[in-house]
């Protein structure tokens, strides 16, 4: 066992831990794996994230990465804080974190939960190494864009030839209404889907008949919790598990499917569009029951193209060009890897990253990470 009680033949190669008494502030660097160039990830603030979720968030980055064909690798940093606080303190906090981290250049940081396209203003002006920057500064915003979940809609369009229903008209719910769930519920109501669940920190909103997408993005945007929001049945935010859909998406924390309520899981196709939200266990339950579960590293690897393209200077047309060839590529491939080898979805994206990542580590003089 390393050091740390993870380390393997990806990594991690540095953990590095910030700690600033005069500012009250803790948080975590993760630099999973360079092999394929500077490693890219979401800078996560929230007050109860942990070191073990760092590292988690990291590979997940380095096989995301690795599987779109990236020339960047993995990392992750979290800040632990209320991302509540009033604009400056918070503003503070995370130019802080930055400056502390000036040094590390294999690590960009990009907008994860709790930070947005004005944190990565901050960093830039503080360290100069940042994606996900607003328009002004000559960024993408990826976050206002949407295009996290631009790419979980394009993974579950290419999937449906695996499946027993159509876009238009299928029910849809929705675990968490932030920069990615609630462009996903946008974005699918276009295509003919319908909202069926939606839930956020504080409860849920359930309607068979389907929900008023637009009018809730309105209501949240206002600062309205959406089981309070009118349109539908106000619920406890787990009733979200136990709803009947076609698709299920998560796009909030990690573990929020696991081993104790997978069972009453009841839709055909889950999207993983948080990172790590469903545990190991349970993705094996789901695969065992024939309902598909894509892996957080391929349906969620919007985001990260589109900061990849960004840092080279891409347009957003071409970046969005990027992330639907890429995501229909990869769930492609998957569904290939699964029928070819009669292998569960993960297992079919980890052999697809996996192929990759050892393809740049080998090309490393030291085979260093």
């Amino acid at each position: 066992m390393g050091k740390f009680g993870f380390e393997d033949e990806w990594g991690p190669k540095r953990v590095i831990h910030v700690h600033l008494p005069e500012l009250s502030l803790e948080g975590v660097l993760v630099v999973d794996n360079v092999a394929a160039g500077p490693s890219i990830g979401g800078l996560r603030m929230a007050p109860d994230v942990t070191t073990e979720e760092c590292f988690r968030l990291a590979r997940s980055m380095t096989f995301k990465n690795a599987a779109a064909g990236l020339a960047h690798g993995g990392g992750k940093s979290v800040l632990r804080a209320d991302p509540s606080l009033p604009v400056a303190q918070k503003e503070v906090r995370i130019r802080a974190f930055a400056s502390a981290l000036r040094d590390v250049e294999d690590y960009i940081f990009g907008p994860d939960m709790g930070t947005d396209e004005a944190a990565m203003a901050c960093i830039k002006d503080e360290i100069g190494r940042a994606v996900g920057l607003p328009r002004e500064l000559g960024g993408i915003p990826l976050d206002e864009l949407g295009a996290t979940a631009f790419g979980v809609v394009a993974a579950i369009e290419a999937a449906l030839p695996q499946l027993d229903f159509e876009l238009a008209g299928a029910r849809v719910a929705v675990q968490g209404f932030g920069a990615v769930g609630r462009h996903a519920a946008r974005l699918l109501a276009e295509k003919g889907a319908r909202l069926v669940a939606i839930s956020d920190s504080r409860g849920a909103l359930l309607n068979a008949d389907g929900l008023d997408v637009a009018a809730l993005i309105r209501a949240k945007e206002g600062g309205a919790a959406l089981h309070e929001c009118t349109g539908g049945v106000a619920a406890e935010r787990d009733a979200l598990i136990d709803v009947a859909s076609d698709i299920w998406i998560p796009a909030a924390r990690p573990d929020v499917i696991d081993r104790t309520n997978v069972e009453r899981l009841n839709t055909k196709l889950v999207a993983q569009g948080a990172n790590i939200p469903v545990t190991l266990d349970a993705e094996r339950y789901l695969h065992g029951k024939g309902i598909l579960s894509l892996p957080d590293f391929i349906a969620s690897a919007g985001g990260v193209i589109c900061a990849a393209m960004e840092y080279r200077g891409a347009n957003e047309a071409a970046a969005f060009d990027a992330i639907e060839e890429k995501l229909r590529r990869n769930v492609e491939e998957l569904l290939g890897g699964m029928k070819e080898k009669g292998v569960s979805p993960r297992e079919a994206a980890l052999d697809l990253a996996e192929v990759r990542l050892r393809t740049a580590m080998r090309s490393r003089r030291w085979s260093i990470f």
